[in-house]
This record gives C-alpha cells, structure tokens and sequence, in this order.
C-alpha cells in the first residue's frame, strides 16, 4: 500500500462498477477514546500516530480504506477540546468542522471504560447547525476492558438518551467489532466511483509522515508540558537512488529551557529521540535513511496564525 505521491506521473484509473460505494467518513470525539488507533485498524496500516496522551492528533489525518466494491475516506480529526488556550487548539477545532462538513456519514467515538455521558460537546463541535445532519455512528470503544454486563448496559443508556442512528462496542485495539462499523458505513455511502487509487492509503505526502513518526516519538520520550509545545517540520528530503534517502528535521520549541530538555545532557536524549524516530521512519519508507534532527526556539509559535497555516493546521498540510 502506498501514497498518493507514488501516482504524480501514472494515468490514473478510478474506473469502477456500477454498484460501487464511495464516500467520507468523520472520526469524532473526546482526547483518548482510540479514534488513531480505529482509523489505523480499518486501513490495516498505522498511519495515525498513537499514544496515552491527549492532543497527540493534531492534524486532520486522511485514511483510505478500499475494497472491490468500496472506498471508505476516513478523516480522523483531532480530539474535541473543552478548553482552548491557543491559535493551535482553535484551529484544531476547525479542521475537526471541516471534516463533517462534505461527509456522508459520522462516527463519534467514546470510552466504554467511562461512565456514560451526553456526547452533545463532539456533536457541537463537529455537527454543530449543519442543517441536514448525517447519518452517526456512536462507537462504543475499549470494550475489551470491561465485562459483557457493562457492555449491555452502557450499549442501553447511549441508544436511549444520545441523538445518534445506532450504538456499536467494539475494540479498535484488538479489531474486535471493526468489521460491524464497516458495514454500516458501507450502508450509508452513496454509489459512485473511487476518489483515490484504490491501492494508496493516504493523500499526504511522505515527509508528513516523518514529521508525525518524530512528533509520536517525542511524546512517548518527555513528559510534562515538553510534547505540547513541540513543532515538527521536514525541512528536506532528498531521496538518493544509491545511498540513504537524506531528511533533515526541525524540532520547534517555544522557550530554551525546553530545548535543552529536549537535547538532554550531552546530547544524549535528542540522539535516543532521532534514533527511535529513524527506526520507525525506515519501517514506513520500507527504505534506509539519514535523519538528521535541530532543535530551535519559536517564540509563541501556537499564537503565530500564519506560521500555523504554513505548518497545515489550516486544513491543508503546508510545505514546511
């Protein structure tokens, strides 16, 4: 499976039979409730970053789920927040608008380890006055963590007091009621042919993706405020036939005292950090790399609004 990059000289084909189904899908929901780890589970591909930590979504991630005879577009947005400190965290909840806006039908995610709660906060923020509300889904997640009684009876309280079409439990970590969320999209996307290649599994760009792959690995590595205020940008790939594709990273930090954390004594954290990062970026590439990683101070930089448009948080993934 591939990207979109790998088509820019190719003929492309989206020819597909008369009852073929193709549509857009919204991935909503609260920080946490595992709308990365399903979206990487119905691809069969990791390509939203995942960890423990809230906001690790920061970008409206495209996800191409295809098959004979369908082609699910999954965006999985950002996590709704309650509060919102920044430039970054408003223009989050933009791109988690724009992406109900043309969808055909919604998924809400929720925590079935949580006791149950109105989901009217995501749907506000994600359906807000649209006024032909799509078809949704409430996908009750993490099922595996609790017992089957729990299951049935927070399955009862979300189908009576939520505003939603139906009420699925599923595992996204185990794949466990996956194929039941597929088959309701599939139920209610529209005929028509296929908007992408149906062997690609995303439009973004590779160096998107390294840039997620570091961003990940500083949140798996730091703790405290440190990944909140961190700004990953490619600064060049240059792909090399006969050596290792060269990359060259920027880490954006908003103080010094966090570039010398993120550093570390002797350079030792940052060196752990790009190897980490490399690992898993050769994995992505399937190819050997050069990564090379900078830490540097941008003062305020989740106030800047046009640097954020340059970084892709005004729904289109800049150049940086």
């Amino acid at each position: 499976m591939g990207l979109l990059d790998d088509y820019e000289t190719e003929e492309l084909d989206y020819d597909s039979a008369p009852n073929h189904r193709s549509g857009y899908v919204a991935l909503l929901g609260k920080p946490n409730v595992g709308k990365s780890t399903l979206a990487n589970q119905m691809v069969g591909q990791r390509l939203s970053i995942v960890t423990d930590k809230p906001q690790t979504t920061r970008h409206r991630i495209l996800c191409i789920c295809s098959g004979s005879d369908y082609q699910m577009i999954l965006y999985d947005t950002p996590g709704v927040l309650r509060e919102q400190r920044h430039k970054l965290d408003s223009m989050m909840m933009q791109n988690v608008r724009s992406a109900t806006v043309n969808a055909d039908c919604v998924l809400i995610l929720v925590d079935a380890c949580k006791a149950p709660e109105k989901i009217d906060e995501v749907l506000e923020e994600g359906i807000g006055d649209l006024k032909n509300k799509p078809p949704t889904l409430l996908i009750m997640n993490k099922k595996d963590l609790i017992k089957p009684g729990e299951v049935a009876k927070k399955l009862e309280w979300y189908t009576k007091f939520t505003d939603v079409d139906e009420v699925i439990p599923v595992s996204a970590k185990y794949g466990h009621g996956v194929e039941d969320v597929k088959n309701w999209i599939l139920s209610k996307l529209p005929n028509g042919p296929a908007y992408y290649p149906k062997d690609i599994v995303s439009e973004h760009p590779e160096r998107f993706f390294v840039a997620e792959i570091v961003r990940e690995k500083i949140f798996l590595q730091y703790r405290n405020e440190i990944p909140y205020v961190c700004q990953v940008n490619v600064i060049s790939y240059k792909a090399r036939p006969n050596a290792k594709d060269f990359i060259q990273v920027e880490i954006l930090v908003e103080k010094n005292s966090q570039k010398i954390i993120i550093i570390g004594k002797e350079g030792k954290a940052l060196k752990l950090l790009a190897t980490a990062a490399r690992l898993d970026v050769e994995n992505f590439l399937q190819k050997k790399v050069y990564l090379e990683i900078e830490v540097k101070v941008k003062e305020n930089w989740r106030q800047d609004v046009g640097f954020l448009k340059h970084s892709g948080y005004g729904g289109q993934i800049g150049i940086v």
